[in-house]
C-alpha cells in the first residue's frame, strides 16, 4: 500500500511574484509620470506631447496586464502559467514606453 502524496506547499513564491509585478508596475508608473513631466516642461513641439499621451496609453495597457497577473497569482497555490499573449503585451508595452521616452528626450 502506498502513502498518499503530500500536499504541495507553495511557500512564498506566489507572494514574491505578486510583489515583483507590483514593483514593475510602480517602475512603469514612474517612467510614465516623468515622461509626462518632461513633455510639459519642454513645451516645444507636438512630438513630446504626443509621445507623453502614448506613454499614458501604454502605461494603462501594462497596468491591465499586471493587474490580471497579480489576480491570477494571488488566488491559488499553484497559478497557471502566464499566457503568451499577456507576456507579449507586457514586453511590447515595455519596449514602447522606452521608445516614447526617447522621443520625448530627443
Amino acid at each position: 500500500m502506498t502513502a498518499p502524496a503530500p500536499a504541495r506547499d507553495p511557500g512564498l513564491q506566489p507572494e514574491r511574484t505578486r510583489l515583483a509585478w507590483r514593483r514593475t508596475t510602480l517602475s512603469c508608473t514612474v517612467v510614465a509620470v516623468l515622461a509626462a513631466k518632461q513633455a510639459l516642461h519642454d513645451g516645444t513641439g507636438v512630438v513630446p506631447v504626443v509621445a507623453a499621451a502614448l506613454c499614458a496609453l501604454v502605461w494603462l495597457g501594462f497596468l491591465r496586464v499586471a493587474h490580471r497577473r497579480i489576480q491570477a497569482v494571488g488566488g491559488t497555490a499553484r497559478p497557471a502559467p502566464m499566457p503568451v499573449r499577456a507576456a507579449l503585451t507586457a514586453t511590447a508595452c515595455t519596449i514602447a514606453l522606452a521608445g516614447f521616452a526617447v522621443a520625448i528626450v530627443v
